[in-house]
């Protein structure tokens, strides 16, 4: 029989559906703080939790398979996703990432979240098996090269973001990157329920959090730094050269200030050479794992490189993250925002 109001019925929710969540947020990968337990926690919520394969098996030290196995039966068998970092690497690195990515598959992720580089290797990869990726972009000529390159959604990185943030505003990313026909997810500034709502409100499929999901009881991350969140507005997160060698948000501490924001004259010259800057980036680099790792593990006592974005504005406490989920997930609802199905089996 024919229902007259079916053709007026309310769409799934895209990102939704590509993960098989119940509630559109992504807990971005971070390192070192995407610890498996805080995976775990967001999926089990009913968000979906994205793996940084570095952070699981140089931060934490734990087997790549088995740290998914661990996340997969925490999370009672919900979806998570993974990120690869894919630019301008080496050999060596892109050869583990694509064992990482030949494990993942194998143990049934299907969820893929690319960042830098061109994922069309990727995308290939997956599609046999029913793979999804999505592509971090900061920029519509970006957004035009992943979605040639045949991804299926766009995280739009903006300038309130954490970690590598984007030059351009939330309104004016939603703007460039809607019409190229994709699902466009939000990444910063999303710290409050309110900021949520208004990004689904604005277009966006949903968002991805890392900020607020450090702050919280199941990720690792020492005290000192949920509690610098806390304590942080907006106008505390600076960016500074000195991490990559390209700009980086991370909250103002005296450490940052004494280090300063800006590379050397010398630095700086490098990093604007066609060679120079990929030896100068591998050069912070490799300085900064070791010192957010050791930041992780020891607090503000060691050197404090506190990375976060401006959604701090948004963070009053720290909470596990099903009450943070839970929060956002009615907030939407009651604002009528479009969510996921009430249960989902999802692909992962």
């Amino acid at each position: 029989m024919h229902n007259p109001s079916a053709g007026n019925a309310p769409q799934a929710n895209p990102l939704c559906r590509d993960a098989g969540i119940q509630v559109p947020i992504l807990c971005g990968a971070m390192y070192p703080c995407s610890n498996w337990e805080l995976v775990a926690a967001a999926s089990a919520a009913g968000a979906m939790g994205i793996v940084q394969p570095i952070a699981l098996v140089y931060a934490h030290g734990g087997d790549f398979r088995d740290s998914l196995r661990k996340i997969r039966a925490a999370s009672g068998g919900k979806p998570f996703g993974m990120n690869l970092l894919i630019e301008g690497s080496s050999r060596l690195y892109l050869d583990r990432m694509r064992r990482w990515l030949d494990i993942a598959l194998e143990e049934g992720v299907r969820f893929f979240v690319s960042s830098l580089g061109h994922p069309g290797w990727i995308v290939e990869r997956v599609r046999p098996l029913g793979g999804v990726v999505y592509h971090d972009v900061t920029e519509r000529k970006w957004g035009e090269k992943a979605r040639d390159a045949g991804v299926h959604g766009l995280i739009a990185v903006n300038r309130r973001a954490g970690g590598h943030a984007g030059p351009l505003s939330q309104e004016q990313l939603i703007a460039d990157l809607l019409p190229l026909g994709l699902p466009v997810v939000c990444a910063g500034g999303v710290g409050h329920e309110q900021e949520f709502v208004q990004a689904l409100q604005q277009g966006y499929a949903g968002v991805q959090m890392g900020t607020r999901f450090i702050a919280t009881h199941e990720c690792s991350a020492h005290s000192d730094y949920k509690q610098a969140i806390v304590a942080a507005r907006g106008e505390d997160v600076v960016l500074t050269d000195k991490i990559s060698g390209v700009p980086v948000a991370v909250i103002k501490t005296p450490f940052v200030e004494a280090v300063g924001l800006k590379a050397n004259p010398v630095a700086a010259r490098l990093l604007r050479h066609p060679r120079g800057k990929h030896y100068m980036r591998l050069y912070y680099s490799l300085i900064t794992l070791f010192r957010l790792k050791r930041v992780h593990a020891r607090g503000a006592g060691y050197q404090q490189y506190f990375l976060a974005g401006k959604s701090v504005d948004g963070i009053q406490k720290v909470e596990s993250v099903a009450d943070v989920v839970a929060r956002f997930a009615r907030a939407a609802q009651a604002a009528g925002a479009v969510t996921g199905p009430t249960a989902s089996a999802g692909k992962s």
